[in-house]
């Protein structure tokens, strides 16, 4: 297994960092190799255990890299949500795969706490952090990704909010008629403390030439899912004879037409069904013959576009790469961590509200070798879609206030 140049000068960096530091953040950008990067320091450092936690999509990946590796030391791959399960065995090392996911605020999340829990457990072992985007949404992120190492830039602080008095612009926003704390405006010297433990690299320093283009395809829904939109903007509410769909509030009516646009419905009784098959049927139909990747947002979703393709699709991410078949992921545990490159074409079935999700999720497919990229995005005719396009490609959250802006061009 021979590295590239550029993740050879990373390895001799990284360990100049962990050496002076304990720990080392990557800012790799998706598709430079950050998983065989890390573990390449790992090998170079001649530790004995390591400690790799990602998410469980990414699991079998990681594996196939550390058998390509083939390095002396043995591996525990886990996923975030499994780390209650951990026994403690002294880990030399422990690896943060998209770390930016614990970076939850002014409050940690319960993957920051765990992983804090498994830092103080194995006594000061290496840490390393991974992630394409470190800070995606606000600077403010960084305080939790970093809180659990002893040596990291903040520990002066003791609470995200005595470390938000020198480092965030501290703004009020209202939720109804309160107002609170909005946390989200961190300074740019957030950074500028966290210079000496990250390494940073683009795709464009590691020599990819990858052409990304994106079309639009748009679908005529039936004619019932415009009725039902019209029902529920005009009287909040759907009555069926055994289930409800009730839009009381804005968050919901902006949730509820989000995913009748794409065939799909949660009712008020919790329970969700599907309510149009054209987009299953119309992506079905336009790639057919093609091993594509399909990204969905709501759960119900997977169920439309397996009633279509049958056997032909799977969510099985090895079955995928070792068969013709195309595979269906969730955006949100499809967009990190994980190569589609084996796909002819990466495809919507719809979008997520987040700029994140776009950001990464367009990524799945690029190598190093492959110079060219196409996505499809899939939209119901005067949708509500076209509008989170549009808002999410300039690097912002759909939120509630453009809904309330688009609401009244909906059909």
């Amino acid at each position: 297994m021979e590295l590239r140049d550029y993740q050879k000068e990373i390895v001799r960096l990284g360990i100049n960092v962990l050496k002076e530091h304990k720990f080392v953040y990557l800012a790799m950008e998706v598709r430079t190799g950050k998983t065989l990067t890390s573990l390449s320091i790992c090998k170079t450092l001649a530790v004995s255990n390591v400690l790799f936690i990602t998410k469980k999509k990414a699991i079998s990946s990681i594996q196939d890299d550390y058998d390509l590796l083939n390095p002396d030391f043995s591996i525990t791959i886990i996923n975030y949500e499994s780390l209650h399960k951990i026994e403690c065995c002294p880990y030399d090392v422990i690896i943060c795969d998209e770390a930016h996911g614990m970076g939850a605020y002014p409050k940690p999340s319960l993957r920051a706490k765990l992983v804090k829990s498994l830092i103080k457990l194995n006594k000061d072992p290496y840490v390393i952090l991974l992630s394409g985007t470190p800070t995606p949404e606000s600077y403010s992120q960084m305080y939790h990704q970093v809180y659990a190492i002893e040596r990291n830039p903040f520990k002066q602080y003791k609470s995200f909010y005595k470390f938000s008095h020198q480092y965030v612009n501290i703004t009020q926003k209202k939720i109804g008629p309160t107002s609170i704390n909005d946390y989200s405006d961190g300074k740019e010297s957030i950074l500028h403390e966290m210079k000496p433990y990250m390494i940073s690299w683009t795709q464009k320093e590691a020599g990819f030439e990858t052409q990304i283009t994106e079309e639009i395809l748009t679908v005529a829904m039936h004619e019932s899912t415009h009725n039902m939109v019209k029902k529920l903007k005009k009287e909040r509410v759907l009555q069926g004879q055994i289930e409800v769909v009730l839009a009381d509030t804005a968050v919901k009516l902006m949730s509820k037409i989000h995913q009748l646009y794409s065939g799909t419905v949660k009712f008020e009784s919790g329970n969700s069904g599907v309510t149009d098959w054209a987009k299953a049927r119309f992506i079905n139909g336009y790639f057919q013959g093609k091993k594509i990747a399909i990204f969905y947002k709501f759960k119900k979703e997977l169920e439309a576009i397996t009633d279509i393709f049958k056997d032909s699709i799977t969510t099985d991410l090895k079955e995928f790469k070792e068969t013709d078949k195309s595979i269906a992921l969730q955006i949100v545990s499809g967009r990190e961590g994980i190569s589609l490159k084996e796909a002819e074409a990466l495809v919507y079935y719809n979008i997520d509200f987040s700029a994140t999700s776009y950001w990464q999720s367009r990524d799945r497919m690029t190598t190093k070798d492959r110079k060219y990229n196409k996505i499809y995005w899939v939209f119901a005719e005067n949708g509500i879609e076209h509008q989170i396009y549009k808002t999410v490609i300039g690097k912002k959250d759909y939120t509630l206030n453009h809904f309330k802006r688009d609401l009244l061009t909906l059909r």
